[in-house]
């Protein structure tokens, strides 16, 4: 009986461990397709600026990690999955806020980037942010960042490099949310 009931609980947390998260109104899901295969939720949570919620931000992974450093050198596929929250977003804005990530994350050294940063920040101008949309951000090793925005490929910047920055604008030493990164991270 005693075996019963644990393998239940640990059938339970595997299950609990592999479920889709609901914050803010937002539902991250479980998984993500990312080339032939699928990646994993690590971790998500609200992208805060003063009063106001702006997004739900999800980080999948190929395995868990809680590792900020390793996740962003990593050469393994990986993403971030964004959905606006707030009214308050728009193109022009959410373009602003990209661009102090990226001078963040790079410690100011966005030159030898400034042509990817360009094209990345010019897929938030295509068409007009509003509330609810969602963008997905997906490394793909050997091929790059593809942005998604509600499902639409808006474009691809090639390179480890654009991806390590890009990516330390969630996770790097100066991230855009401190309490978004910690939740990003699973913990």
């Amino acid at each position: 009986m005693k075996l019963l009931a644990t393998t239940i609980i640990a059938l339970m947390i595997t299950i609990s461990m592999q479920a889709q998260v609901t914050i803010n109104g937002v539902t991250l899901p479980a998984k993500l397709k990312v080339g032939d295969g699928n990646i994993s939720l690590n971790g998500g949570g609200i992208r805060k600026k003063a009063f106001f919620k702006l997004y739900v931000g999800g980080l999948y992974l190929s395995e868990k990690s809680s590792d900020a450093a390793a996740i962003v050198s990593a050469d393994k596929p990986m993403a971030v999955k964004l959905q606006i929250t707030s009214g308050m977003i728009s193109s022009d804005n959410m373009s602003e806020a990209i661009l102090e990530g990226f001078e963040a994350s790079t410690g100011g050294k966005t030159e030898p980037l400034k042509a990817k940063i360009t094209a990345f920040v010019n897929t938030f101008k295509k068409e007009e942010i509003k509330e609810g949309n969602v963008f997905d951000i997906i490394y793909i090793p050997g091929k790059g960042v593809e942005s998604y925005k509600n499902g639409k490929l808006q474009g691809t910047i090639v390179g480890i490099d654009f991806k390590k920055a890009l990516f330390g604008i969630w996770l790097g030493s100066k991230p855009a949310d401190d309490d978004l990164k910690t939740a990003m991270l699973g913990k």
